[in-house]
């Protein structure tokens, strides 16, 4: 089913879901001989679970990362949620879906699932009522400001220093490389980010929880008093929310601790606000229970007085968090930029340090380039 455009939709109340399908495209990378590395993780490929649903002769697409098995799950656990069902509301089938996969395990895959569901359900809606899916949520915004980020632990020191320039020359203001792995060796490649970048924009890091307390303490001083990082990332493990606390109360003023990409219920953002033990928070779209998820944390980092980042997938944060009233910023992450530009039409390019949402096509404004994506699937098949 194909052919979406905007303009005027059918009557919502008697449609329902005709058909879920799932596919699965896994995407090597481009790093030093074909891997990528953070401060815990060397990985050689990305994996994008799709998800379309149809109904009204219209097709909604979502999507999350992680293994193919997310795939399976969605096919065993989700689509039978979700066939036959009303298309009205997203919220509804989020709640039905969370109630299903209750045995198999909410966090991790199970978010992920429902996540990629979610957003294909918003979509859907939108197209049906040839709505942009900004024009569908209770945007606060009409553009999201991004930080460019990869900055990979095995990038050699030209290509460390070349990737971010290229941000900033495209007016991105804001710059993030992973630290952390090797300590001994982030002295010089900040140094590098720096003499590559100047003095004027923004340097983030993330360890991805590679040090212990008293590390991340130590590294947390150095980072801020000899490159002016402003931004500390899971300088030890999300889970560890004693030490993002004391890290928190005791790390320079001006450097901020941030996590919660990690984050798959609302009770694991509520931990994070809890002291709080962050000082931004973080959710990403396509783990913490696709838009509706972002909804509710959007309210609830409202009520703690924090501000909330999104966490790449930028083709889809692009639209749902102009609806976080206490946005900070989005995650133009490398990787998630590749693949989303291999496989979708209707990305969109940062302007001015921002991604704005293309309120001229009904959704996401995407379209699945399937000749392009066919050599990369490893689950499911075409059905149209």
């Amino acid at each position: 089913m194909s052919g979406d455009s905007a303009g005027a939709g059918p009557e919502l109340g008697p449609l329902a879901v005709d058909a879920v399908d799932v596919h699965a495209f896994t995407v090597p990378t481009d790093g030093p001989d074909g891997k990528e590395q953070d401060g815990t993780l060397e990985w050689d490929s990305t994996t994008m679970v799709l998800v379309q649903v149809h109904a009204g002769g219209r097709t909604g697409t979502g999507y999350t990362y992680g293994d193919v098995s997310v795939a399976s799950f969605i096919d065993s656990a989700l689509a039978p949620v979700v066939r036959g069902q009303s298309v009205c509301s997203p919220p509804s089938l989020w709640q039905r879906m969370g109630q299903r996969i209750r045995n198999a395990g909410r966090p991790g895959v199970g978010a992920m699932a429902v996540s990629a569901v979610d957003v294909a359900l918003w979509d859907l809606k939108a197209k049906l009522l040839g709505l942009p899916l900004i024009h569908l949520l209770p945007a606060c915004h009409d553009r999201v400001p991004v930080y460019g980020s990869g900055g990979f632990t095995n990038y050699p020191l030209d290509r460390l220093a070349d990737q971010l320039t290229g941000w900033v020359e495209q007016g991105i203001p804001r710059v993030k490389l992973k630290t952390s792995r090797e300590p001994e060796r982030d002295p010089r490649r900040l140094a590098a980010v720096r003499q590559a970048i100047g003095d004027g924009p923004e340097v983030f890091t993330d360890a991805n929880g590679a040090l212990g307390r008293k590390e991340a303490q130590y590294w947390a001083r150095r980072f801020h008093d000899e490159w002016d990082v402003r931004w500390f990332e899971e300088p030890v493990s999300s889970a560890d929310l004693d030490g993002l606390r004391m890290l928190r109360e005791r790390g320079p003023d001006r450097l901020e601790i941030a996590a919660g990409e990690y984050a798959f219920t609302l009770r694991d953002f509520v931990n994070l606000t809890v002291g709080p033990a962050i000082d931004c928070l973080q959710a990403d779209v396509t783990r913490c229970g696709g838009i509706t998820g972002v909804l509710e944390v959007a309210g609830l980092s409202a009520a703690q007085d924090l501000d909330l980042s999104a966490h790449c997938a930028p083709a889809v944060s692009a639209h749902a968090f102009c609806a976080v009233r206490r946005l900070r910023h989005l995650e133009y992450f490398h990787d998630h930029v590749r693949v989303e530009r291999l496989l979708f039409d209707g990305t969109s390019t940062p302007d001015g340090g921002a991604l704005c949402p293309d309120t001229g096509r009904p959704g996401l404004g995407l379209d699945v380039k399937w000749a392009d994506a066919e050599p990369y699937r490893v689950h499911g098949t075409r059905t149209t």
